[in-house]
Formats: structure tokens, sequence, C-alpha cells
């Protein structure tokens, strides 16, 4: 029988990783020119990390958490995200004895266990970028900014920035149970989810894409319309901040986070060439993490970006493929050899270099460069290992030159200027 890989589970294949090294590296520059520092967490944790951090009434813990109870007896379970297991490791590490502010990002996988679908998968990986120990509007927008000049870096334009507040601690219950009161007068238009979501997360119900809940959801209170003064203040000051940066952006007052810990800023980007499932990213401020996973009172801001749907928007014209500097086509087992020695010594140098090591004719080494979309071809026989000299073939307007083979590390470095 043929193994093959897992529902959900993709492979990342050659011909795809540079637009993941591109996306990734992208990420790394941008975020570290505003003070982030990468932070990598395990892959597995216990599993009351989400059930507390995230919300037992949310869908990632009743329904999607790869869990499982280890040899220990310790439930254990594959991260479901990861702003829960960086708001662990600030607090195990006490990263705020150094500095009370940690900027941190991560890039790595999570696993969640749903129907796979275009850019949702069981195995996805995430950008994840996260501020804690400071509650200013102003990190609000800064986040917010540094989100948008990284996706218009990656190449995205055609952009929607949302935002809300979802109020505080204070003035949030307040809403929801208004928000129950409503939806329970309609309650036999809801989908089964949502008619669940009513008892154990009303705020989800907003969320959801059911085209019978979308009737409902229409003449629902507003969450805007219930927060504190506080919250109005601060949602204002963010507001301002981003009008500050030109940063142009949207209040949409049905938008929730699915995640239980939200509070005040929440914000999605979205892009509407994905269809009903057009968040590229989101996120927003979460004050009530710390105090669920540890007891102590420390805001928090940040947002994931889902990478597999960001990639699917990367520009079609753009090539993200590497290819090699040089192919060495060679005749006869002296010019082999001397291909093996070069080959190396260019690696070494930082140049790309492929040779045949099948003994195939020329022409067939010339169609395989090609193939392999070589820059240049290196033509080494007997007669060239004699004076010294090959051909350099340029691949691209099929010039040809007659080079020393001792300056060849020279002469490539000046024709390819990124080296």
């Amino acid at each position: 029988m043929e193994i093959k890989a897992i529902r959900g589970f993709n492979d990342i294949l050659p011909e795809e990783i540079g637009k993941w090294h591109f996306v990734e590296n992208t990420a790394r520059d941008i975020f570290e020119s505003f003070g982030f520092s990468e932070l990598r967490i395990p892959v597995i944790e216990r599993t009351e990390l989400f059930a507390r951090g995230i919300g037992e009434a949310t869908d990632i813990v009743e329904k999607e958490m790869y869990t499982f109870t280890d040899k220990g007896g310790n439930s254990l379970t594959l991260r479901p995200e990861a702003t829960a297991s960086m708001a662990r490791a600030y607090l195990e590490h006490q990263m705020y004895s150094f500095d009370p502010v940690a900027k941190v990002y991560f890039i790595g996988p999570m696993f969640r266990y749903e129907r796979p679908q275009k850019g949702r998968y069981r195995q996805f990986y995430q950008i994840d970028a996260e501020v804690f120990g400071v509650d200013n509007p102003m990190v609000d927008a800064e986040v917010i900014v540094m989100l948008m000049h990284f996706l218009r870096k990656v190449g995205l334009q055609t952009l929607e920035l949302q935002i809300n507040s979802l109020g505080c601690r204070e003035c949030r219950p307040r809403y929801r149970e208004e928000l129950k009161r409503f939806f329970e007068k309609t309650s036999f238009q809801l989908c089964e989810d949502c008619q669940r979501r009513l008892q154990t997360n009303p705020l989800r119900i907003l969320d959801c894409k059911v085209e019978s809940c979308q009737e409902s959801i229409a003449n629902a209170p507003k969450v805007i319309d219930f927060i504190c003064s506080d919250c109005k203040e601060h949602f204002t000051r963010v507001k301002e901040y981003l009008q500050m940066t030109g940063v142009k952006y949207d209040v949409n007052p049905n938008m929730v986070r699915g995640l239980d810990y939200y509070t005040r800023t929440c914000f999605e980007v979205v892009s509407y060439d994905l269809g009903s499932q057009n968040a590229v990213t989101g996120g927003g401020r979460y004050d009530n993490l710390f105090q669920e996973i540890g007891g102590l009172d420390i805001p928090g801001i940040g947002f994931a970006v889902g990478m597999e749907r960001l990639i699917s928007l990367l520009p079609k014209d753009r090539t993200f493929a590497r290819h090699p500097h040089l192919f060495v086509a060679t005749l006869g087992d002296e010019a082999s050899k001397e291909a093996y020695r070069l080959a190396n010594e260019l690696h070494l140098r930082g140049i790309c270099a492929e040779l045949d090591y099948e003994g195939k004719s020329l022409k067939s080494q010339m169609r395989r460069a090609d193939k392999l979309n070589a820059s240049y071809v290196l033509i080494l026989g007997g007669d060239e290992l004699k004076q010294g000299k090959a051909v350099l073939r340029n691949m691209g307007d099929k010039s040809q030159e007659e080079v020393p083979i001792k300056d060849l590390v020279t002469i490539l470095q000046s024709k390819l200027p990124r080296l």
C-alpha cells in the first residue's frame, strides 16, 4: 500500500520554498527594525495552558485541538496558536525582570483538527508578533503599522484594515449579556454551532459566516455602544495614532476575535481574493491573558499571519525559486575531476554550482543546465584544461567568451553582483 501524507498535512516542495524564505526573511528584517526579537517555543504544551488561556468555550479548545495523554499521565496538546505559549515563556523565564516591555515574534507550525480547505490546513504555519507589558494605545497603533508595512513589503496592495474595540473586563460582561438576550429572541435562525455558542460564548456568533446567522447578526447590538469611557478613550487614541502615520482603516462594529482573551483593540486585514474565508491576518489586545495563565496583571497585544494564505496572495509575476549560478559541463574524465574540484571551490565562495555526475553527452548536460535555469554554463574539456581556459556561456542572451579557469571565481562574482 502506498503511504501518503495525512490529510491536511502538506509537504512544501523545493520549487515552493523560495516563497516561504522570502516571507520569513522579510518578516525578520521588518520586525527587528521595529525592535522585536525572535522567540522559539515548544511544539507541545500542557493542555491547561490553552484551555485557560484561549478559553474552554472556544471552538479551538472544544473541537480542534490535537490532545493526547503521555506515558506519565499528563494531558498534552500540539500548539493550536502561539500567543499563549509566548506568554507562558515570558512568565516562566521572568523576562519582565530585565525589561517589563518585551517585543517578540515567532515563526512556525500550528495544529488544529478542522476541515482542510484553501489556505487552511491541519498543520499550518503562522508568523506571530507580540508586545507584552505595556497598555499604551501608541503600541496598538505601532503594531498595526508594522503589520501593514510588512504586508506591503511582501507585495500585497489591495487590502483592507478593519478595527474595532471589544471593551474590557469592566464593560464587556454587560455587552455579553445584552447580546445573549438579543440572540435568544431569534435563536431559531441560528445554526447549530451558534445555538451552542449562545450559551457558552455569544460573541462568537458575530463571527459566523452562515447565511441564516448573518440575518440576525445584522441587527445585533454593537459592542462599540457598550464600552466604558476608558475603552472609548483608548480606541480614540489608537485611531489618532493610525491617522498620524497615514494608515487607512475602517471601523467594523461586528468584528470580534475567536479567542476569549482579547480585550479592547482588535483588528483584521482582509483580502476579497480569498472568498468567504477572507482574513489574511488578525490580532488585538489581550490584557486578561496573563491573569488567566499566571495570575499577573500584564497587558499584551499582537497578531498572527497565516503563511499559506499570505503566500497565495503573493504577486504571480514574481520569481522566488533559486537557480544555479553556474553549471559545469564536461568532456572526459580529467575534465570531470577538475569540474568536481572547481564546483567545491565555488560552493565555499558562496556560488551555487552544479555539474554532471553520470558522464552524459555535452548535449544532455546543456539540456539539464537549461532545465535547471542556470545563469551560466562553463564548458570544460581536455583541450581547455591544457590551455587553462574554458568557455563561459551566458544562458540568458546565449553569448559566450573564453575565460581563464584560475580567474573564474572573480569573473563570476563580477557578473553576479548579489554575491
